[in-house]
């Protein structure tokens, strides 16, 4: 862990040196960690994917786009960039429409089980 750091300290130092103009803020921090966030939904798919032998899409996955998508939503709205303004704001409704969905399926299996088990 200790070496991962110093790499990362190291890369960080190199490049304010190289780029003057760099600044290691709130907003860059805000913006990376937005990003990992939506990298990590592949990860979960690929881990997922793989334990089942098959090509899956866990819950997880539309929390991480959602997560990370709003976040670099708001910082690319913070650094006015239309470009990725444009590339996150329609995936966000996507992400959450198909949370919706799984939760109202979610929702529409449980109240069917509460009445299975009333009945019985």
């Amino acid at each position: 862990m200790e070496s991962m750091f110093g790499f990362v300290s190291n890369f960080l130092r190199d490049l304010s040196s190289r780029y003057p103009t760099f600044q290691l803020d709130f907003w860059l921090i805000f913006g990376l960690i937005g990003q990992a966030m939506f990298t990590m939904r592949f990860i979960v798919q690929w881990i997922a994917s793989e334990k089942k032998k098959e090509s899956v899409i866990p819950v997880s996955f539309w929390y991480f786009s959602l997560a990370g998508g709003l976040i670099v939503l708001i910082y690319a709205i913070h650094r006015m960039d239309p470009v990725f303004i444009l590339a996150y704001l329609p995936g966000n409704f996507i992400y959450f429409r198909n949370l919706y969905f799984i939760f109202k399926k979610k929702k529409r299996s449980l109240s069917v089980q509460s009445e299975e088990g009333v009945s019985s």
